[in-house]
């Protein structure tokens, strides 16, 4: 027969293994979600560092590459920044995992991830628009569209554009997951 102290341990150690376990899972979905992001924007910045084309059209050499447009140097830019910042927030949440975080750590946490959404998506806006230019053109005010001409070029940096969009998307979600986390720490 249980003494009712003992009864109170089992109580006390099986809370400690039932909300253990929702932070296990919180920082397995946030390592996840930060190397995916991490993949994508190293993948996005080696497809646009390698895409080039140079053709002939009547007579006049074309050669597209990612740094003639400004749109495309700022995605870059911004891929650059948060592959880098995304391995600084990985080894940040290692470390939290292993120590004991507090509301400070989540809210730092969820305010990097709100900057790194707000970057990303201003990015793949930009290199999205000047992609649509280059694909359909503004006829009425004499832009041609380019890619009918340059098609390997355009269909890499869509690729570049969809790897960047789906870091975005892993940002969004971390955004997201981290709000949630600090809105259900005691006391708020």
């Amino acid at each position: 027969m249980l003494s009712p102290t003992s009864k109170m341990e089992e109580q006390s150690s099986f809370v400690v293994v039932t909300q253990s376990q929702p932070l296990r899972s919180f920082f397995l979905a946030q390592s996840t979600l930060r190397a995916l992001a991490a993949a994508c924007t190293l993948a996005s910045l080696c497809v646009m560092v390698t895409s080039k084309e140079s053709v002939l059209v009547f007579e006049i050499h074309l050669e597209a590459r990612y740094n003639y447009a400004s749109a495309c140097r700022y995605l870059m830019g911004v891929n650059s920044i948060v592959f880098g910042f995304s391995l600084l927030s990985l080894a940040f949440l290692c470390r939290l995992q292993w120590s004991k975080p507090n509301s400070k750590h989540y809210f730092f946490l969820f305010l990097h991830d709100l900057v790194i959404t707000a970057l990303m998506m201003s990015g793949c806006s930009a290199a999205s628009a000047i992609g649509y230019v280059g694909r359909y053109g503004e006829e009425r005010i004499g832009w041609f569209s380019v890619c009918e001409h340059v098609a390997k070029f355009c269909s890499r940096m869509l690729v570049a554009l969809i790897l960047s969009s789906l870091a975005f998307f892993c940002y969004f979600t971390l955004s997201i997951a981290s709000a949630r986390k600090l809105s259900l720490l005691p006391g708020n």
